[in-house]
């Protein structure tokens, strides 16, 4: 993505809003367009601004970040949304991944991490903090549902190099880290995993690392 990335952020704490705009203002490519308190006030932003991506926290009063996330992502110019969560709050992130949401950081995430899953979402990609990763996926141990016949068949198709990268994938990697443990190019790794979001159905790299899981691929 070329230009100034637009930027929503919504959260019902004025200090937290006030925080990450000035870390997303300080970075030069990204500006802040709107900010909004709860789910409804983010949604009636992002009709109005169109921004590129939302930060959404996950808990807000009244309509909350899942149900903002939903309606955000069903606007005619949806932006891509990032959800902003902490480590008691995971039991939620699964529902987010349904919805829609293209990442998920910890609201201490230090400044040049969140700016750059911020430009990682602009540009189609997702961004999986490690940390909120597998603590959703150890609560999901014991709700893990089935895989069904046409997600069977896809990994089914997969080759073994494909299934290390959906594996890695799976446990958060990045497509720098996933490049040094297979030794290519991150280049080669982007292209691989968007073959296989391709093979597998998956709008995003979140919706591979969860298909990762439940298939007990991230092992």
């Amino acid at each position: 993505m070329t230009g100034v990335i637009q930027v929503l952020v919504a959260d019902d704490s004025e200090i937290v809003r006030r925080g990450l705009s000035e870390v997303i203002e300080a970075s030069g490519d990204l500006h802040v367009v709107a900010q909004a308190w709860d789910g409804r006030s983010a949604v009636e932003a992002a009709r109005r601004f169109s921004p590129d991506v939302a930060l959404v926290d996950i808990r807000m009063p009244g309509m909350d970040g899942l149900t903002a996330t939903r309606e955000l992502r069903a606007l005619p110019r949806p932006p891509r949304v990032v959800i902003l969560t902490t480590f008691g709050e995971d039991e939620y992130v699964d529902e987010a991944v349904r919805v829609g949401a293209s990442g998920f950081l910890v609201k201490d995430t230090p400044p040049e991490e969140l700016v750059r899953a911020v430009r990682q979402v602009a540009e189609g990609k997702a961004a999986l903090d490690p940390a909120v990763t597998g603590r959703v996926l150890d609560a999901l141990a014991e709700q893990v549902p089935r895989l069904s016949a046409e997600e069977k068949a896809a990994l089914a198709s997969l080759t073994d190099r494909e299934l290390e990268v959906v594996r890695l994938v799976g446990r958060g990697l990045s497509n720098t880290d996933i490049g040094a443990a297979l030794h290519i190019t991150e280049g080669t790794v982007k292209g691989q995993v968007s073959r296989l979001m391709a093979k597998l159905g998956a709008d995003n790299r979140v919706q591979v690392a969860r298909l990762a899981y439940r298939a007990g691929l991230d092992r």
